[in-house]
């Protein structure tokens, strides 16, 4: 039974790498397998047993491929038209809940029940935000206040989900479609918009309400203190509430598990109350006469578990605790002697069952990974030893056990995570989650001090600990195959036996699983070789950020948008660095001041080292002020990286003594030439700025790849320029229906002209741009990285 779930995961897994969903035809190959199994056992019952069981693997890898696929097909099916998207749309619903609340608006989640505009068809659930007005907008309306489970009649304006498309990048629209959000968008701000009722009966706002109300009542008996936000995280998974900063000390410790509702939380929650339940129910005997005391205990646990997920807004790592409880306690209550194994793969069966895509989140391998590992390393072990010493092999076999699965996903160790979790675990679980939990009972609300009181002696070690210089081990993404051999090695090193001595004493040559683990930090991914040229186009939405890459130097132009503590930088760029293996920046240029082109600079710097900065900022600026070394960028300044050409061709070192210019017309213009190509990136200059490079240095435009000028804005990309630069290709950085219409339909005529190639980040995502000795070439990473889920 084991492998035929192993085959029924293995076959959803594989679903979710394929670039389109199966045609049904294909079921019937199941049909047909399933009709060969049923005639061997009944003619053949004894002969074909290896036969039989390859087919009934083969049989539920099948059934569990198209399950998955059933699945997305049914939520896929749930989309927005494309001829609703930016239409005003009134609609009418239920607010399912508030999630975020800042200077900016309001982020909720909404419950479509009707569509009142005629013929609009809208999905069942939507993301939403409500901004608050703008200065410059005629109509001004105040910005409401949100409670979970009204009823509202609303104008938005949607469109189908659409994430950014980066290499080492989080997919957006894989985690929109498992969360069923099939569209997104905003709130109009017309008169029309009113609330009709103050709390529609279902259970499900009902417990919205309730997590609400919580929240609030955190914050206002917490007000002012520094962790209010871990606490309502820990209570009912709010982790928007956790400040950045505080995010940044959990990430370097390897505590960022325990500062959500976590596993670790609900399971501990849960076996407290069945120790509880246990010893009470025992002292009855007319009680244990009419029900065990350990089915008692069972029920109570597991009601504590359901209980706790359902507080924490059910979300998806609390939903696989829950269900991993469940099989535990069915076996509990029936009184059956169930192995460890068994329990985790029936467990994987109703994750998998009911969540097709938890596959493809780094949770659901990190939290079975650690489980296997606990199992590994404890069950069927002969003899009894010490807690101090088995709680040191648990923490031992995952530290070691999960490293593969951290450096896949994150790219990233926490050196000091055995010692950091050493020391908050116990604290966390049995001390500030309980007496949280207590708090959430509003006669208990004086606990929340307690709970703050330790939780700042713990922040005190944590940021102690986080401030050590090499507290985080960081790499390139290692190839997929190194962390296969890497995990066997791992395995091998954890096998139990009774053969040798010393450190390795146990299953003979465990020694050796350690150079399986030398892939992993040994193989490099490839690097251009001299005079290779290797550009990627970021897509960066609405803005602009290239790396540049020779065979011994870095370079980024530019670093994309930035809103708050939402940025390119800290989104897009810093894991793309990562993943490449690029650990320093010789140079970074930042064109102009423009939030699209400067907004992630400072989340770069933070945590990538540069040695120059390049730019057209003002020495004021928080982004100049943050550089070790700051150059002004002007027409002139050049340089050669291995063989490879770099020449700023604007603005003019005296334009910046004109106070008045706009800032697009100082942006920095590089050109970046190598023998195998070239290509022209003039950031946001606009026509008056073409014309004066045409005019000063025409005989330097000519290059094999254009980055459009201004994302396409009709404002630049003149005639004149085009035909000057006479790109093969041209890429357009533009956000999914932005909402200047970028790019424009005549910019786009205009290279199509000359017959010039189009690329667009709103439709290719990254664009990866190869200058190398054989040819030139260009790959979307859209792409090359299509998946079923993904826009065309």
């Amino acid at each position: 039974m084991r492998v035929n779930i192993l085959a029924f995961v293995s076959g959803a897994g594989l679903l979710q790498q394929q670039a389109q969903l199966p045609q049904a035809e294909w079921i019937w190959i199941l049909i047909l397998t399933a009709i060969i199994i049923g005639l061997m056992r009944c003619y053949a019952a004894k002969k074909f047993i290896v036969l039989r069981k390859i087919l009934m693997g083969l049989l539920c890898l099948g059934v569990g491929f198209f399950w998955a696929a059933a699945f997305a097909q049914w939520c896929l099916s749930d989309a927005l038209p494309h001829e609703w998207e930016r239409k005003d749309i009134q609609i009418m619903g239920v607010v399912a809940n508030v999630q975020h609340n800042d200077d900016r608006g309001i982020r909720f989640r909404f419950d479509v029940e009707q569509a009142l505009t005629e013929g609009a068809r809208v999905p069942r659930h939507l993301a939403l935000s409500w901004f608050k007005a703008r200065p410059a907008e005629t109509v001004s309306t105040p910005l409401p206040v949100l409670r979970s489970g009204e009823r509202w009649r609303i104008t938005v304006r949607l469109k189908r989900p659409r994430g950014n498309m980066n290499p080492h990048g989080f997919d957006y629209e894989a985690w929109a479609l498992e969360r069923n959000i099939r569209a997104t968008g905003y709130v109009r701000p017309v008169a029309e918009n009113e609330r009709l009722q103050p709390l529609v009966s279902w259970p499900k706002y009902w417990i919205e309400r309730i997590r609400e109300e919580i929240l609030h009542r955190f914050a206002k008996n917490l007000s002012g203190q520094p962790y209010t936000g871990i606490l309502q995280a820990l209570a009912i998974g709010e982790q928007h509430a956790i400040a950045r900063d505080q995010w940044q000390v959990f990430t370097r410790t390897g505590t960022n598990h325990l500062m959500a509702i976590s596993g670790l939380h609900i399971t501990m929650i849960s076996s407290m109350v069945f120790a509880l339940v246990f010893w009470l129910w025992r002292w009855s005997a007319y009680l244990t006469l009419r029900l065990p005391a350990y089915r008692a205990a069972t029920a109570a646990g597991l009601l504590t578990a359901f209980i706790y997920a359902v507080l924490s807004g059910f979300a998806i790592p609390a939903q696989r605790t829950l269900y991993m409880l469940i099989v535990v306690a069915v076996a509990v209550w029936k009184g059956q002697r169930t192995s460890a194994t068994e329990v985790l793969a029936w467990a994987l069966f109703w994750v998998i069952l009911l969540d097709p895509w938890a596959v493809n989140a780094p949770g659901f391998w990190l939290s079975f990974g650690a489980i296997a590992l606990i199992m590994l390393i404890t069950a069927g072990r002969i003899g009894k030893i010490h807690w101090f010493t088995g709680w040191a092999r648990i923490q031992w076999a995952i530290t070691l056990g999960l490293i593969p699965l951290l450096l896949v996903f994150f790219q990233q160790v926490p050196v000091l995570s055995p010692l950091a979790n050493a020391i908050a675990i116990p604290l966390i679980s049995l001390a500030v989650v309980p007496l949280t939990l207590l708090a959430a009972i509003p006669t208990f609300d004086f606990l929340l001090t307690w709970a703050h009181a330790l939780l700042s002696f713990l922040m005190v070690i944590l940021h102690s600990l986080s401030e050590f210089p090499q507290a985080v081990w960081q790499q390139h993404a290692p190839p997929l195959w190194t962390a296969i051999v890497a995990a066997i090695g791992i395995f091998w090193m954890l096998l139990p036996g009774s053969l040798g001595k010393g450190f390795f004493a146990g299953f003979p040559a465990r020694w050796l699983g350690i150079i399986a683990l030398l892939p992993l930090f040994w193989v490099l991914p490839s690097q251009p070789k001299t005079g290779e040229l290797w550009l990627t186009v970021l897509d960066a939405g609405q803005g602009l950020a290239v790396v540049a890459r020779t065979e011994h130097h870095a370079m980024l132009f530019d670093t994309g948008p930035g809103f708050g503590d939402s940025d390119s930088g800290k989104r897009i760029i810093v894991p793309y660095l990562r993943g490449e293996g690029i650990r320093q920046l010789n140079a970074l240029i930042v064109s102009h001041a423009d939030n699209d082109h400067s907004g992630g600079a400072l989340s770069v710097m933070a945590d990538i080292p540069v040695d120059l900065l390049l730019s057209s900022l003002q020495d004021g600026h928080p982004i100049v002020q943050a550089a070790t070394r700051s150059v002004q960028c002007h027409a002139g300044q050049s340089w050669d990286w291995d063989g490879v050409h770099f020449e700023l061709l604007h603005p003019l070192a005296q334009d910046y003594e004109n106070s008045q210019r706009r800032m697009n017309a100082n942006s920095c213009v590089l050109k970046i030439s190598s023998a195998h190509g070239s290509i022209l990136i003039p950031a946001d200059i606009e026509s008056k700025n073409e014309h004066a490079l045409l005019s000063r240095a025409g005989d330097k435009l000519a290059a094999t790849v254009l980055i459009a000028p201004h994302h396409g804005s009709l404002s630049s990309s003149t005639a004149d320029f085009v035909n000057r630069v006479s790109p093969v290709l041209t890429i357009f950085t533009v956000g999914y229906l932005n909402r200047y219409d970028h790019p424009h339909e005549t910019v786009l005529a205009r290279y199509l002209d000359i017959n010039s190639s189009l690329l667009r980040s709103d439709k290719d995502g990254a664009i990866l741009l190869r200058f190398t000795e054989n040819e030139w070439t260009a790959e979307s990473w859209r792409e090359l990285y299509r998946r079923y889920w993904h826009q065309r």
